[in-house]
C-alpha cells in the first residue's frame, strides 16, 4: 500500500503489527508507544517530512482510548492527576508545533533532538532502578480495595490519592509546570503531552507506576486531538506552504488499529506485573533508541 503523505509503500498488515507488538510493552508504563513508532516510522519506513510529528499523534488519539477504559472500569485511574497533566501541557503543545515546523524540519537535526529527549528519559528511570527499590506496602486501609487508586484531596496546592495501601501527594503547580514543560517538547516529538510525563512522575515525584499509567495515557490522548488540530491548521499557513505538515490519516489509523488493541491487553496486563520489570523494559527501549540516533547524527 502506498501512503501518499509519507510517500513511502509498505504492506498494510506491518504498520498495526508494530504498533501492537510496541504498544503491549509500553503501556504497562503509561506509555502509548509513540515515542518509538516515530523512530519506526522515520528510520525503516523513511517518513521523514514534519507531517511523521501530527500521524504520532493520530495514532495515539486512535490507540489510547481501550487502555483508559481499561484503567478506569478497574478502578487504577487518578482523574484529577489525568486532568491536571492534560491541562497543563496543552500551552506548550502549541508551542511544540512551531519548533517542530519552524526550526527541525531537517530530519537529521530532529533526530538529535529525539535522541536527546530520549537519553534524558532513559538516564532519569536508570537512575531510579539503581538507586530504589520497590516501595514497602503499608497495611491496606480498611474497605480500599487492592490495586485501585482513591482520591483523598484536591486543591489548587496539592493533590493526595491512596493507591494499595499507601499515600501519594504531589504538588499541583509542580506537576502543572513540568506538563508544561514536557508539552513543548512533546508537541514538537509528536507523543502526546502525558508520554514523558510517566517517567517524569515516577522518578521525580516518586509515584507508583501502576497509579501513573492510566493518567498519562488520558493526558496523552486528549493532548494529541489538540496536537493534530494545531498541524493542521499549520499545514495551511503560507510559511509552512512548501512542507508536509498535515497527517498521514490511512497510515496514522492503521498504527491506532494496532495500538488499540495492544495497549488494551497491557493495561488489562499491568496490575499483574510488579513495577521494576516495567521500569527495567522502559529503559531498556528508550536507551537503545536514544544511542542510536545520537551515534548517526556524528558518524
Amino acid at each position: 500500500m502506498f501512503f501518499d503523505v509519507a510517500q513511502v509503500e509498505v504492506n498494510p498488515l506491518l504498520p498495526p503489527l508494530v504498533a501492537f507488538a510496541i504498544s503491549f510493552l509500553t503501556s504497562m508504563g503509561g506509555v502509548s508507544g509513540a515515542f518509538l513508532l516515530l523512530p519506526y516510522q522515520v528510520s525503516v519506513l523513511g517518513f521523514v517530512s514534519p507531517a511523521v510529528t501530527p500521524t504520532n499523534l493520530v495514532f495515539n488519539i486512535g490507540a489510547i482510548p481501550p487502555g483508559i477504559y481499561r484503567f478506569s472500569r478497574e478502578g487504577r485511574m487518578c482523574w484529577p492527576l489525568a486532568a491536571l497533566i492534560t491541562l497543563g501541557s496543552l500551552p506548550g503543545l502549541l508551542a511544540g508545533v512551531v519548533l517542530r515546523v519552524r526550526f527541525l524540519p531537517d530530519p537529521r537535526h530532529f533526530k538529535l533532538f529525539v535522541g536527546a529527549v530520549l537519553l534524558y528519559l532513559g538516564v532519569r528511570l536508570a537512575i531510579d532502578l539503581l538507586h530504589r527499590g520497590e516501595p514497602a506496602r503499608r497495611a491496606r486501609q480498611p474497605g480500599a480495595p487492592a490495586g485501585r487508586v482513591t482520591g483523598r484531596g484536591f486543591s489548587f496546592s496539592r493533590l493526595v490519592f491512596e493507591f494499595d495501601g499507601r499515600s501519594y501527594s504531589v504538588s499541583v503547580p509542580g506537576v502543572a509546570a513540568l506538563s508544561l514543560a514536557t508539552g513543548i517538547v512533546a508537541g514538537a516529538y509528536g507523543i502526546g503531552g502525558g508520554a514523558i510525563m510517566a517517567p517524569v512522575l515516577i522518578t521525580i515525584f516518586r509515584l507508583p507506576v501502576h497509579a501513573v499509567a492510566g493518567p498519562a495515557l488520558t493526558g496523552t490522548c486528549l493532548s494529541s486531538i489538540v496536537g493534530v488540530l494545531f498541524y493542521t491548521l499549520a499545514g495551511r499557513l503560507p510559511a509552512a506552504a512548501h512542507l508536509a505538515v498535515s497527517p498521514d490519516w490511512k497510515l496514522g489509523l492503521l498504527l491506532a488499529a494496532g495500538g488499540a488493541v495492544g495497549i488494551y491487553c497491557g493495561a488489562s496486563l499491568q496490575k499483574h506485573v510488579p513495577a521494576r520489570p516495567i521500569k527495567v523494559v522502559l529503559t531498556l527501549v528508550i536507551a537503545i533508541v536514544a544511542f542510536r540516533y545520537i551515534w548517526n547524527f556524528f558518524v
